[in-house]
């Protein structure tokens, strides 16, 4: 299966966005992606009020972004934020395209650094996987990364591989972490782990998490495979499910959990 990490740099416009998403997508069908993963915050940057942004699955960005997808054949997933019950919203990876059209709400919020997410967004609560020509991929956002039982169970649930989207916050030490967490969700799961982040502004905003690039793929053992730079830029990968098979087959971590 064929992967296009689309390491982007989104606006505060949703409108600007959708045409990024759109030129990633024309670039990743023509290189022969069947998925196309851009990161969390796609459709909006944080730093500005979300509230107002915030969309429906089915509202006109959403759709959007699945007309693109079915017109290119391809599987998307893409950051962007919904309304949630309680005035908060949902930070939300759109999953959309061969049939697909289904969101998974970021578990795990970014209440670190000094940044408090769960002021403006609320909890998601349920992991996700979508299944896609016989091959289960899970989902993932960001924060979610420090949290490897949310990895092991997406590879309870059958998935070969893990797509994340992240707006890493900048800081010292914070490339370290990134790959060193990458690769250790891979190795915990022994799964393929494909993260994609919004590429480094170079002027970070203080008040919220922007990106630093470095989208990482790492394989089931743990070893990055391949891995962008901090600008932006399309990272093309073919992922091997029998990879995964052999993997688990000599590092049975899963099979010899007791707890």
């Amino acid at each position: 299966m064929r992967v296009a990490l689309c390491q982007i740099m989104s606006t505060d416009d949703p409108r600007a966005n959708l045409e990024t998403v759109a030129a990633g997508i024309r670039e990743a069908a023509r290189e022969g992606a069947a998925v196309v993963l851009f990161p969390e915050a796609t459709m909006a940057c944080f730093g500005v009020p979300l509230g107002p942004l915030a969309e429906p699955l089915d509202g006109p960005w959403a759709s959007a972004v699945r007309d693109l997808a079915d017109e290119h054949g391809v599987l998307v997933v893409a950051g962007m934020f919904t309304p949630a019950p309680d005035g908060r919203v949902f930070n939300t990876l759109l999953v959309t395209g061969r049939g697909q059209h289904l969101g998974y709400d970021k578990i795990h919020l970014f209440d670190a650094f000094g940044f408090r997410e769960s002021k403006t967004v609320a909890p998601g609560s349920e992991p996700v996987t979508v299944k896609l020509d016989d091959v289960v991929l899970g989902v993932a956002t960001c924060y979610d990364i420090r949290f490897p039982e949310l990895f092991t169970t997406l590879a309870d649930r059958g998935a070969i591989a893990t797509l994340i989207g992240a707006s890493w916050g900048a800081g010292e030490g914070k490339r370290e972490q990134w790959e060193l967490l990458v690769r250790a969700r891979a190795l915990d799961s022994t799964s393929w782990v494909l993260a994609c982040g919004q590429a480094d502004p170079h002027t970070p905003n203080p008040k919220a998490p922007t990106g630093i690039g470095y989208s990482t793929v790492a394989t089931p053992t743990g070893a990055i495979h391949a891995q962008l730079g901090p600008d932006p830029g399309v990272l093309i990968v073919d992922l091997d499910p029998d990879v995964v098979e052999s993997t688990r087959a000599t590092i049975p971590v899963l099979a010899n959990r007791r707890l």
